[in-house]
């Protein structure tokens, strides 16, 4: 198979599909089989969300793909949020959450979301606190 029948005839507009210098590309929806929410159950997850691997996760298993290896090896050492797995890992938030979704329901990640603001201290209590502790 020759690289034209690959990318199409260079002369054709847009019928490359990728850059000779950063490789082959890969569309989002190929990552995700074309999904856009993350599993069946369709649970959110938050952009500051924090993700750590399971201890007690395989290392390696078949289902997985690469992306979703990516993200566990990125959880391996420390927990990250979702923001900083889809730098770390170069893909777009949303393949993210997709690919965290699957990883959620195999049980490989936990996420901890974070405090809705309705549930965190109220700022009078806060400022109380601050005051008594610089009383003693």
């Amino acid at each position: 198979m020759t690289e034209e029948t690959l990318t199409g005839s260079p002369h054709e507009p847009g019928s490359q599909w990728y850059d000779h210098e950063a490789g082959p590309l890969v569309r989002p929806y190929a990552m995700t089989g074309g999904r856009t929410r993350p599993g069946p159950t369709g649970v959110r997850i938050d952009l500051i969300a924090l993700v750590t691997l399971d201890p007690g996760a395989p290392d390696d298993d078949p289902a997985l793909g690469p992306e979703h290896r990516a993200l566990a090896d990125l959880c391996r050492t420390e927990t990250q949020s979702v923001a900083e797995l889809a730098a770390g890992a170069d893909l777009p938030v949303g393949v993210v959450r997709v690919l965290l979704g699957d990883l959620l329901e195999l049980g490989r990640v936990t996420v901890s979301r974070p405090v809705p603001p309705a549930q965190l201290p109220d700022e009078r209590i806060l400022r109380e606190v601050i005051a008594g502790l610089r009383a003693l």
